[in-house]
C-alpha cells in the first residue's frame, strides 16, 4: 500500500501569499463515501493498554536524554505552519507497508556551501539543496555520522521526514523530521523543538501520548529533529481500510486518549491548533485482514489502539500572539472563520471534526471556502449565534443572516452534501446517542459554551470504556 500525502487549502485571501499547510481536494473523499457504513462493534478491547508504555522504549527515551544533555539549547519565539510525520510501515502482508518515493534530483555533490543573494529571499542556499530548499537525500545517505537513512515517509512545505536506522543506539529505527533551509521553516523548527522540550520534560513518560523528541541537530543549515518512530496517521490508516470508518468501541477509546493529551496541553496554557486525524497516529498501526459479510469486502482490524498526537509546529501559548488565521480547513472553528480570537475551545472543535471523520469514513466540512463553510455549519448544525455575527467584521452576512442562496451550484453542492447532525447517525442506540451529544457539545458555535476537555472526559460516553478498567 502506498504511502499517501494530504493537504489541505487555507482561504482564497491567504492561499497565494502563503506556504503553509495547503490540501488539495480529492475525488477519494467525494459524497459516495456516504455509502460507507458501520455498526457498532459490541466486543470491547482491554483499555488498560492506553496506559502501559513498552518498557525497552521508555530505556531508549531516557538513554537519548542522557545521550544529549549537552546539546545547544537555540529558543526562538516564531510561530509557523508544518507538518510532522513519524509513521512506521512494515513490509509483511496484513500490515501497513513501507511506501518507496522514487528520486528526481541529481546524486549529491560536494559538501561545501555556495551563497547566492536574492533582495526577497535570503538564505544560505546549499548545493545539495534543491530549488525549493529541501535535503536532496536518498536511502543509504548517513546523518551525523549516525543516521542512515532507510527511505523517505513523507514530504510537504517545510521539509521531509526520513525513517533511519541510528548505529548509535542498537540499530533503532526512528525518524528524522529534515526541515527546509529557509529561515521561516528554520525559525518554525526551533518553536518546535522549544515546545516539545517542556513537553517532554513535564511528560517524560509520556502518559499524555505527545510524540517523544529524542534530540535535534543542525545538518548543514536544516534544522533535524529526531522522533521516535510511529505507525500511520489515523487518515491515512482508514484510506487503507477504502475509507470505512472506524467502530464505535475504536473511536471511544481513541477519543479519550485525544481529549487526554489535549487536555494536558490545555491545562499547560497551550493550544495545539492544527488538530486533525493526519496529526493523529497510531503507535502500531499493525493490523489483521478480516472479512465483513455485511460490508460484503475485507476490513483491517487494529492490533494495537494507542496512539500519539504530532506536529507541535504551531502550538501557541497563552501568552504568545495569536495569528488570525489557524488550523486547517476542514477543522477550522468559526470564531477563527469569523476572526473574533481564538483560545483553547478551537481545539475542541477540531476534535469534535475529527471524531464525526471517524464515524463516517469522510469529513462533513469539505470545502474550501469561508462563506460556503459557514453554510455547511449552519445546514449541520442549525444557525449561527447573532451576537457572533454582529462582533464579526467579515462580510458573510445581510441583516445578521448569512448571505446564502441555497439554489446557487455551490447552495445544492452544500445541501446534497450536509443534513442536520443527527441524521448522520447510522443507529440510535446508547452509544450512537451519548457519542452525537458530546460531538454536539463539541461543536458549540460560542466557544464559551462549548464543552470543555476536563468536561468531555466525564461525558457518558465513555462510562463504557471507564467500567472496563474497574
Amino acid at each position: 500500500m502506498k504511502h499517501s500525502k494530504r493537504t489541505r487549502c487555507w482561504d482564497e485571501e491567504k492561499n497565494t501569499n502563503s506556504q503553509k499547510r495547503r490540501r488539495s481536494p480529492s475525488s477519494e473523499r467525494d459524497y459516495k463515501c456516504y455509502k460507507s457504513h458501520r455498526t457498532a462493534d459490541s466486543n470491547c478491547l482491554d483499555y488498560k493498554s492506553m496506559h502501559e508504555r513498552d518498557g525497552n522504549n521508555r530505556r531508549y527515551v531516557e538513554e537519548y536524554r542522557n545521550d544529549f544533555s549537552d546539546v545547544d539549547d537555540h529558543r526562538h519565539h516564531h510561530r509557523d505552519y508544518e507538518k510532522t510525520y513519524c509513521h512506521r510501515h512494515s513490509k509483511s502482508s496484513g500490515r501497513s507497508r513501507r511506501s518507496s518515493h522514487k528520486r528526481k534530483h541529481k546524486k549529491h555533490g560536494p559538501s561545501h556551501h555556495s551563497h547566492s543573494k536574492s533582495h526577497r529571499r535570503k538564505r544560505s542556499k546549499n548545493i545539495e539543496d534543491d530549488e525549493e530548499g529541501h535535503l536532496i537525500c536518498q536511502s543509504g545517505d548517513v546523518l551525523r555520522a549516525r543516521y542512515e537513512i532507510v527511505s523517505t515517509l513523507g514530504e510537504g512545505a517545510f521539509g521531509k521526514v526520513v525513517e533511519c536506522i541510528d548505529h548509535h543506539m542498537r540499530e533503532m529505527h526512528v525518524a528524522i523530521k529534515i526541515v527546509k533551509s529557509v529561515g521561516r521553516y528554520r525559525e518554525a523548527a526551533r518553536s518546535e523543538i522549544q515546545v516539545l522540550e517542556r513537553l517532554n520534560a513535564l511528560d517524560p513518560d509520556s502518559t499524555y501520548r505527545c510524540v517523544q523528541m529524542l534530540e535535534w541537530f543542525d545538518h548543514r543549515g536544516h534544522v533535524c529533529i529526531v522522533f521516535e518512530l510511529l505507525g500511520l496517521s489515523t487518515y491515512d490508516f482508514i484510506k487503507e481500510n477504502s475509507f470505512l470508518p472506524f467502530r464505535i468501541e475504536l473511536i471511544r477509546k481513541m477519543a479519550y486518549q485525544i481529549c487526554q493529551s489535549i487536555n494536558f496541553l490545555h491545562h499547560n496554557k497551550l493550544t495545539h491548533t492544527d488538530l486533525k486525524p493526519e496529526n493523529i497516529l497510531f503507535v502500531e498501526s499493525d493490523y489483521v485482514i478480516k472479512y465483513n459479510g455485511k460490508m460484503r469486502q475485507d476490513e483491517c482490524t487494529l492490533k494495537n489502539t494507542d496512539i500519539k498526537v504530532v506536529d507541535f509546529g504551531s502550538a501557541t501559548y497563552d501568552n504568545e500572539h495569536h495569528s488570525t488565521l489557524v488550523s486547517t480547513r476542514h477543522y477550522r472553528a468559526p470564531e477563527v472563520i469569523l476572526a473574533l480570537g481564538w483560545s483553547q475551545p478551537c481545539d475542541v472543535w477540531s476534535i469534535g471534526c475529527i471524531l464525526i471523520e471517524y464515524y463516517l469514513g469522510f469529513t462533513v466540512f469539505q470545502t474550501h471556502d469561508s462563506k460556503e463553510h459557514l453554510a455547511m455549519m449552519e445546514r449541520i448544525l442549525g444557525p449561527l449565534p447573532v451576537h457572533m455575527i454582529k462582533k464579526s467584521r467579515k462580510q458573510y452576512f445581510d441583516r445578521d443572516q448569512l448571505d446564502w442562496d441555497e439554489h446557487s451550484s455551490a447552495g445544492r453542492y452544500v445541501k446534497r452534501r450536509c443534513k442536520p447532525l443527527k441524521e448522520f447517525m447510522h443507529c440510535h442506540d446508547k452509544d450512537h446517542e451519548t457519542l452525537f451529544d458530546l460531538i454536539r457539545r463539541m461543536l458549540e458555535y460560542d466557544p464559551a459554551n462549548r464543552i470543555t476537555l476536563d468536561e468531555a472526559l466525564e461525558h457518558p460516553f465513555f462510562d463504557a470504556l471507564k467500567n472496563t478498567l474497574n
